[in-house]
């Protein structure tokens, strides 16, 4: 009877201890994913902040648009009712209008593509650890060379404490 308590127990103690294992690697994965989860928020609401800047340059640029049409009309009209001397002046002053106008556009598509190339930057220096990964393995296939793996480490120090543990499905910084 003895020895039927004392496995009861064994069975016990090893039950909970699968449990608390089991529990903690659920744990550890729901944090994986929340964090997972918060990065790409954060990233979703940097892409999104920048599609409005986009828009707003591009509401500017139409407003620009109509004003240009408007000084195009008043100049028009400058120009029906001026002399010839005049209508040289209005030439050359509608002349540099169009030309600060078109460098206006240039600087809004210049910026919008800012824009997007810093979204499209912002989604592809991330990795995602595979099995088999290593931060060499990882530096080598990101930069060419594989001792290169101390800046990874230390861009994401927040995430991994010890360089030689990364897991399956953690996302890095890659710097």
């Amino acid at each position: 009877m003895a020895e039927k308590g004392i496995f009861d127990g064994l069975i016990n103690a090893v039950t909970d201890r699968d449990e608390k294992a089991a529990a903690e690697a659920a744990k550890k994965a729901a944090e994986a994913a929340r964090a997972q989860a918060e990065q790409e928020a954060a990233l979703r609401r940097e892409a999104e902040a920048k599609v409005a800047a986009a828009e707003a340059e591009a509401q500017a640029a139409r407003a620009r648009a109509e004003q240009e049409t408007a000084a195009r009309q008043e100049v028009q009209a400058k120009t029906n009712a001026a002399t010839a001397a005049e209508m040289e002046s209005l030439r050359q002053e509608l002349q540099a209008e169009k030309a600060a106008r078109q460098a206006e556009r240039e600087t809004a598509q210049m910026q919008a593509a800012q824009a997007q190339a810093a979204a499209a930057e912002a989604k592809a220096h991330t990795y995602v650890v595979k099995s088999g990964d290593s931060l060499s393995k990882i530096a080598k296939e990101i930069y060419g060379d594989a001792k290169r793996w101390p800046e990874i480490f230390e861009a994401n120090k927040d995430k991994i404490k010890n360089p030689n543990l990364i897991y399956d499905g953690q996302e890095l910084r890659i710097p």
